[in-house]
């Protein structure tokens, strides 16, 4: 079963490669622990709000568009 935690993972790994970005780079712009952008890319931890604006300051989109996993123009 697939659930919001996966789904959100699942983006910032999108996002992530869409910008050819590292873990640690994305975890650098978004002042995170390298291995807290890996967890929450495989779903294995919940993100907190905070966590979550840091992660859409870093990529530049609005936080609900990474909520909702509206990032790409084709979804």
């Amino acid at each position: 079963m697939t659930t919001v935690v996966h789904v959100f993972g699942l983006t910032v790994r999108q996002l992530r490669e869409a910008k050819a970005w590292s873990q640690e780079q994305l975890a650098e712009q978004a002042g995170l622990n390298r291995s807290y952008v890996g967890e929450i890319e495989r779903g294995k931890v919940t993100a907190s709000i905070v966590t979550i604006d840091k992660l859409a300051r870093a990529f530049d989109i609005p936080m609900a568009n990474l909520l909702e996993g509206r990032v790409f123009p084709h979804r």
